[in-house]
C-alpha cells in the first residue's frame, strides 16, 4: 500500500502518518529528508524523534530518497517518508542545478519497486496565493506537479485538515485510481 499525506504546516500529517504505521504490519522506517539548518529546525527535528518509538529505524537522507527507498522499502516492513517538501527544497537549493530532475526521477522510478507499506507526508502548498517571489513560485509548480505524479501511483490520498483526515482517492475500496465521479 502507498499512501500519500497531505496538508498543510501543523496539519497532522506526521502524526497521522505515525499513526497509520503503528496499525500496518512490519516494521517501521522513518526516512527522514529535514536538516538542522537553524534553532528553530532543529527543534521541530528533536519533537519528531521524541515522538517516535524507540524500535523504529530512523534514515536520514536529505536528497537520495529513490535510491534511500530501493534500499528500504520491502515487503514486510513499513516506511514513512516525512517530508517530500524539505526534500523538494533541498534539492532545488542544491548547487547542482541538474539534481532536482535526476532524483525526482529517481523516486518515481522506484515507487513500483517498493513491495511493503510506504507513506509519502508533503505539504499542501497550492491552496494559496501566488507568491510574488520567483523561487517560491517555482517551488509551488514543483511540488504541485511532485504531487500529482505521486497520487496518480498512490493507492491512497489523504488531505489532512485541522488534524482531520480527509481521504481524497482509494483505490484499494474502489479498485481503480478514479475519485469523485459517479458510475
Amino acid at each position: 500500500m502507498k499512501v500519500l499525506i497531505l496538508g498543510g504546516v501543523r496539519s497532522g500529517k506526521s502524526r497521522y502518518a505515525e499513526k497509520l504505521a503503528r496499525t500496518l504490519d512490519g516494521a517501521v522506517t522513518v526516512i527522514a529528508t529535514g536538516t538542522a539548518g537553524d534553532a528553530e529546525m532543529a527543534a521541530r527535528i528533536a519533537a519528531h524523534r521524541a515522538n517516535r518509538p524507540a524500535e523504529w529505524s530512523v534514515i536520514e537522507e536529505p536528497i537520495a530518497l529513490g535510491t534511500t527507498l530501493r534500499r528500504v522499502a520491502t515487503r514486510n516492513n513499513v516506511v514513512i517518508v516525512d517530508c517530500l517538501t524539505l526534500w523538494l527544497s533541498n534539492l532545488m537549493c542544491h548547487a547542482d542545478a541538474a539534481l532536482l530532475d535526476r532524483e525526482r526521477a529517481e523516486l518515481l522510478d522506484a515507487l513500483p519497486a517498493v513491495s511493503g507499506s510506504l507513506l509519502l507526508v508533503s505539504n499542501e502548498v497550492g491552496c494559496g496565493i501566488t507568491p510574488v517571489n520567483e523561487l517560491a513560485r517555482r517551488f509551488a509548480d514543483q511540488v504541485g506537479t511532485l504531487h500529482q505524479r505521486l497520487a496518480t501511483v498512490c493507492d491512497r490520498v489523504v488531505l489532512m485538515v485541522a488534524g482531520l483526515d480527509v481521504l481524497v482517492k482509494n483505490s484499494q475500496l474502489l479498485g481503480s485510481g478514479r475519485q469523485g465521479t459517479e458510475a
